[in-house]
């Protein structure tokens, strides 16, 4: 009976340990087929300081979302770079300056160069002053004039194109050829010298744009072909750019003239009207019809012997036949207001059987005292 016993128990005991070795192959294989999340959260943190942003996901940072979030309204980042974009107001009467610019030039190019010269403009812009001295393409010059009447400056740019063309035409280059450009050398002083003949043309012109709008005279200051040293204003500063294309024929370039909005200050007023001597809010015949009334209108005036300071209860305790004594003596001169606005000062006398009074011209207020009294 007990060996009987023990082959079963040997025989069960083998066969769990055939189950468990099973068992523990399939927990080992399901283990690596779905690893453990615990090491996940282990191992996150490092996969994530690997990884780096793509375009759309830092777009999306920003607020720059295309998607109908993004349109919804614009993030705090988004409103602050926005912030730093500035609304230049625009000059109507300066795009009529530069217009006779271009027709003044076209004349006196013609006679500078000898050559048929045409002149349009590319476009009228306003911008900082520091984001277009880093945009001017080089090698180039920079020319920095000073409006004399404005006491501020400008600065006229010429490209290399057109250095090499006006120094072609002058000298007697030939038509049909292209200019001769030779990059990565410094100007020579011969190209300086007729760049700055060509600068005196273009001041002169330009005075001459301006003529019937205001008198100014631009003088010429200082040639540079680095843009650092041409700095005449505030990166910051808004500024205006007139860039005005030269054609001779199969030669040319482009000449760029910027204005700095300190620069026009004193004439702001005169570049925003529409059309030339326009008047903002103003009608010349209601302001003559308004004068002339003025004129003829009926003003009382009262002759003031003494000013006293009572009390309300002296004032009422006052019966007829009470008198008031007056401090000016005998002699003393007499004001004459109207309303309370006081305008001369005079001697009181007697004519005939009236009471006069004789206005001492040296003590008379002026008239813009006056008006400024009454507004």
């Amino acid at each position: 009976m007990s060996g009987q016993g023990e082959n079963p128990e040997a025989g069960g005991s083998a066969e769990e340990d055939e189950l468990a070795a099973a068992w523990g192959a399939s927990v080992e294989a399901d283990g690596a087929a779905a690893p453990d999340p615990f090491d996940d959260v282990e191992a996150a943190p490092a996969a994530d300081a690997a990884r780096v942003l793509n375009q759309a996901e830092i777009d999306s940072l920003l607020g720059f979302d295309n998607g109908p979030a993004g349109d919804s309204g614009e993030s705090g980042i988004e409103r602050i770079i926005s912030a730093g974009l500035i609304a230049y107001e625009r000059l109507p009467m300066l795009e009529i300056v530069f217009d006779r610019l271009v027709r003044l030039m076209s004349t006196t190019l013609r006679n500078f160069t000898s050559d048929n010269v045409e002149i349009s403009i590319d476009a009228m812009t306003s911008l900082r002053f520091g984001d277009y001295l880093n945009s001017i393409p080089l090698p180039a010059m920079l020319a920095v004039f000073k409006a004399e009447q404005w006491d501020n400056y400008g600065l006229i740019v010429v490209d290399s194109s057109l250095i090499y063309s006006i120094v072609d035409v002058l000298l007697g280059g030939r038509r049909g050829t292209a200019a001769m450009r030779i990059e990565g050398r410094p100007y020579t002083t011969i190209e300086r010298t007729l760049v700055e003949r060509l600068i005196t043309v273009v001041l002169a012109d330009l005075r001459a744009a301006f003529e019937p709008l205001c008198p100014v005279d631009f003088r010429f200051d200082r040639l540079e072909v680095n843009p650092r040293f041409a700095a005449i204003s505030r990166l910051s500063n808004a500024a205006v750019l007139g860039r005005l294309r030269v054609d001779m024929e199969d030669r040319g370039g482009r000449i760029e003239i910027m204005l700095p909005y300190a620069t026009l200050e004193p004439v702001r007023e005169l570049l925003l009207q529409q059309f030339m001597g326009e008047r903002f809010g103003r009608d010349s015949i209601w302001e003559t019809h308004l004068a002339e009334e003025l004129r003829q209108t009926d003003v009382s005036l009262d002759v003031v012997l003494d000013e006293q300071t009572m009390l309300l209860s002296q004032v009422l305790r006052l019966n007829v036949g009470d008198r008031i004594t007056l401090s000016s003596p005998p002699g003393a001169p007499v004001r004459l207001r109207c309303g309370d606005v006081a305008l001369f000062a005079g001697q009181l006398g007697r004519r005939e059987n009236r009471l006069a009074v004789r206005i001492d011209s040296g003590r008379e207020i002026p008239a813009e005292a006056v008006m400024g009294q009454i507004a």
